[in-house]
């Protein structure tokens, strides 16, 4: 009987990036295991949590974990939103539910970054996707120092046929997104990201990859703003080959 691996589709992906939810699907049932997407999911709850909003982020945490139930493991096309399934939720529960710890332990225990998922839980070697071109690879904070994200792409970009990957000076830099850091300090945020994509210019690679798509909007709007010729992806675009949409950042054209 396949494993039966839960999509986590994430805010962003389902409001502005659906192809990210397709190619992870097709990447997950590459792997040998039965894609379940819950109607029943939501937001993962980190804007709330971060916000200070203990009330909503429960709420939204158990919807989550009950939605999920019936899965073997869940994959998520964020790093970010890995991370507070993974690594937040046993915290939160912890200081607000105690009686609720355990079963948010084991709903965490089954989390993983997708990447992760399917390079070391999965061990997924045949990829659907091809790419003949160069890229570079942008290592998102949460993913990364967080969940400890980091050969997993790479190991998965290396078996895509024809692609080359050209690292930056800093890949582990942060792009100035960081949710409402953006917001909140919009002269700060502007100079990281501007950092950002002029170490991604300096590798002269075309097309920046990166496995969160809070990154790669910012990263994009900048590039847009300055009329870099840089365009960007999430990395499961290229794993599964699912490059049928305009790159972020560039508005799709409905012909009738």
């Amino acid at each position: 009987m396949q494993p039966r691996a839960g999509l986590f589709v994430s805010c962003l992906v389902d409001l502005f990036r659906p192809s990210v939810g397709f190619a992870a699907a097709r990447l997950i049932e590459a792997s040998g295991c039965r894609v379940v997407v819950p109607e029943r999911q939501t937001c993962c709850g980190q804007p709330a949590y971060n916000s200070g909003d203990r009330a909503t982020a429960l709420d939204l945490a158990l919807q989550t974990i009950r939605a999920f139930s019936v899965c073997d493991y869940v994959a998520v096309p964020s790093g970010s939103c890995a991370a507070m399934l993974k690594t937040e939720y046993p915290r939160l529960f912890s200081e607000a539910q105690p009686e609720l710890r355990q079963e948010a332990e084991a709903f965490a225990a089954k989390v993983y970054e997708i990447c992760t998922f399917l390079a070391d839980v999965r061990e997924l070697n045949f990829l659907p996707g091809r790419y003949d071109g160069t890229v570079t690879y942008h290592d998102a904070c949460t993913g990364l120092r967080e969940l400890g994200v980091k050969s997993a792409p790479r190991r998965l970009l290396e078996r895509v046929p024809g692609l080359q990957l050209t690292e930056m000076h800093e890949p582990e830099t942060c792009c100035g997104f960081g949710g409402l850091f953006s917001e909140k300090y919009a002269g700060i945020s502007n100079a990281i990201v501007t950092r950002k994509i002029d170490d991604a210019a300096r590798t002269k690679a075309p097309l920046v990859l990166a496995g969160d798509l809070g990154c790669l909007m910012n990263m994009s709007g900048k590039a847009t703003r300055d009329g870099r010729p840089i365009t960007f992806r999430h990395v499961l675009e290229i794993l599964a080959g699912e490059l049928s949409d305009p790159p972020i950042g560039h508005a799709r054209v409905l012909r009738p």
